[in-house]
């Protein structure tokens, strides 16, 4: 199978300014993914998507020689991801007149996992023959227990009440967060789909430890802490 690994990243960022070029822990946010996704050896293409011309400049210093220049339109705030990912497999495919089979796409704003984790999570994939993987990490609130909406009249409620009255955490169906770090696609379900979520989507599993989304700035402080730890930086 040919898979093809897109790491797609705005130059913009509201929550944490440039955040995708930032340095963090001794080198570029983005750099951790880059080096990832070469250790995991799985991909005939790496290829980065970016409205930044420094954003690819940097990918291009750490070995990426796939660089697509993402249009303007699917750069904003409000742009979907899916589009944005099969542009980037579309504009790749035209230029080196080849064909994927396996899409997999990796968060740059996710620097903790680790490279066993994109190989497990392809792995599951393609052994089981599913449509599509996502990743998420065990959810520390739980819609049936502690995590509640606010109503318009003022009322709190449980997000998702339980036919039955569950008084301790471990009592309650397991839930997870989804944590943007691994996507994994059959190309055909990624382009012949409007949602992440189809009939056989299966979940991959990470730990909490590897799981931070970096989108905020205390999201920042604390995965360069663990990233210090680490790599004793």
């Amino acid at each position: 199978m040919k898979r093809i690994c897109t790491i797609c990243a705005r130059g913009g960022s509201k929550g944490v300014k440039n955040k995708n070029i930032r340095q963090i822990a001794g080198k570029p946010l983005i750099a951790y993914t880059l080096e990832q996704a070469q250790v995991s050896q799985l991909f005939e293409v790496i290829a980065v998507s970016s409205d930044s011309p420094e954003i690819l400049d940097i990918a291009h210093s750490y070995g990426i020689n796939v660089l697509i220049q993402r249009p303007s339109e699917l750069a904003t705030d409000e742009a979907p991801k899916l589009p944005v990912i099969r542009h980037c497999v579309e504009q790749v495919e035209k230029n080196l007149n080849e064909k994927f089979d396996i899409v997999v796409d990796l968060d740059a704003t996710s620097p903790l996992r680790l490279p066993e984790d994109i190989q497990e999570a392809v792995h599951q994939l393609e052994s089981k023959k599913l449509g599509n993987i996502i990743t998420g990490s065990p959810a520390r609130r739980s819609p049936y227990f502690n995590l509640v909406e606010l109503k318009d009249n003022g009322v709190v409620q449980l997000v998702r009440p339980h036919s039955t009255a569950i008084v301790r955490r471990q009592d309650a169906p397991p839930c997870f967060d989804m944590n943007a770090s691994i996507y994994v696609w059959q190309r055909d379900v990624l382009f012949n789909s409007s949602t992440l979520f189809n009939p056989d989507t299966q979940l991959f599993v990470m730990p909490q430890s590897r799981s931070i989304d970096i989108d905020s700035e205390l999201d920042f402080e604390v995965v360069e802490f663990l990233l210090k730890k680490h790599h004793d930086v």
